[in-house]
C-alpha cells in the first residue's frame, strides 16, 4: 500500500472509532441509566441487561457474530473487515463506559430521550459514511440501501419497532403506566436517531439545479466547467416578453457547490438572472449510482 491508501485507511477507522464512541455514549450516558430501550442489537442486548443485568457489550458482540457473514457475502469484505472491526470496538467501547457510567448524565427522561437518540444518528451516520456498521439492523440497512433507494434511517425504524415494544414484557419491576411510557420514549429516541442519521447521510449529497439567463453565458459556462469541474448543458430560449432569443445554462453542482457557482456568475455577469432548486436525486456521474 502506498502511503496515501495507508493515510485514506486509517483516516477512515479513526472516523469510524469517532463514530462508534457517539453511538456507545449515547447508550451508556442517556438510554441505560432510564431504562429506555431503542432498536436494533444494541436494544436486544439492553433488554437483556435489563432483565438478567448481563452486560451489554457482550451480548451485542455475540448476536453480531453471525450477522457479520451475511455482510461479508452481500457486501463485500471490505465492508465484512469493517463490520467486524465496527462489532469489536462497539462491543469494547459499550463494555466500558458502561461500566465507567453508573449515573445518567441527564436526569430529566425526555432530555435524555432526545439527546441520546440524536447522539446515536449522527454516530451511525458516521460510521455508514465510511462504509462501516455498528451490525443488527444497520446490516440490513446497509444491504437494502445498496440494491434500493431507501434511506437507511427508514429501515432501522420499521425494523426496530418490535424490539422497542417488547420492552413492555421486560420492564417487570415498573408498573404497567411507567412501562407504556418508556416504550414511548424509545419510539421518539428511535425516531429522532433515524432522523439524525438521514441528515448525517444525506446533507453531503444534496444537489441543487441551476439556470442561468446571461449573455456571458459562453464565459459562465466555461468557468464553470474549467473551475468546478461540472457539467453544463446550453439549450435555447425565448425571453416572452422581449421576444428575444436567449441562451440558458443548466449546471447541476452539490449545494454546497453552489456559493463557487454564485461567486462565477457575479464575476462573468452581475446582471444575470438565476434560478435554483432543490433536487431530489442525481444520477449519473459525479453524483450518485443507480441502484438496482
Amino acid at each position: 500500500m502506498t502511503s496515501s491508501k495507508i493515510f485514506k485507511t486509517t483516516r477512515s477507522y479513526t472516523i469510524i472509532v469517532f463514530g462508534l464512541l457517539l453511538y456507545a455514549l449515547s447508550w451508556t450516558a442517556f438510554l441505560i441509566p432510564h431504562k429506555i430501550t431503542g432498536g436494533g442489537v444494541s436494544g436486544i442486548g439492553a433488554l437483556i441487561y435489563y432483565a438478567t443485568g448481563f452486560p451489554m457489550g457482550y451480548t451485542y458482540f455475540l448476536v453480531n457474530i453471525g450477522l457479520i457473514f451475511i455482510a461479508i457475502k452481500m457486501l463485500g469484505a471490505n465492508f465484512g473487515v469493517k463490520t467486524v472491526f465496527g462489532v469489536i470496538v462497539g462491543s469494547v467501547l459499550l463494555s466500558v463506559l458502561q461500566a465507567t457510567i453508573k449515573q445518567p448524565v441527564v436526569d430529566d427522561k425526555f432530555m435524555s430521550t432526545i439527546i441520546g437518540g440524536a447522539i446515536a444518528g449522527v454516530g451511525l451516520g458516521i460510521v455508514f459514511t465510511q462504509g462501516g456498521s455498528t451490525g443488527g439492523t444497520d446490516i440490513i440497512a446497509m444491504i437494502i440501501n445498496k440494491y434500493r433507494n431507501i434511506s437507511p434511517g427508514r429501515v432501522i425504524l420499521m425494523c426496530d419497532v418490535f424490539i422497542i415494544g417488547s420492552s413492555f414484557l421486560v420492564l417487570l419491576d415498573l408498573d404497567p403506566a411507567k412501562r407504556i411510557e418508556t416504550i414511548v420514549y424509545g419510539y421518539v429516541a428511535m425516531a429522532i436517531t433515524a432522523y439524525s442519521l438521514d441528515a448525517v447521510l444525506s446533507g453531503s449529497k444534496q444537489s441543487v439545479q441551476v439556470f442561468v439567463f446571461s449573455k456571458q453565458y459562453q464565459v459562465i459556462a466555461d468557468r464553470i466547467t474549467a473551475e468546478l469541474n461540472r457539467g453544463v448543458t446550453v439549450i435555447d430560449g425565448q425571453g416572452w416578453f422581449t421576444k428575444e432569443n436567449q441562451k440558458v445554462l443548466i449546471t447541476l453542482v452539490r449545494k454546497h457547490e453552489a456559493n463557487d457557482v454564485y461567486r462565477v456568475i457575479k464575476e462573468v455577469d452581475p446582471e444575470a438572472f438565476i434560478s435554483v432548486a432543490s433536487v431530489m436525486g442525481v444520477y449519473g456521474r459525479g453524483f450518485e449510482r443507480i441502484r438496482h
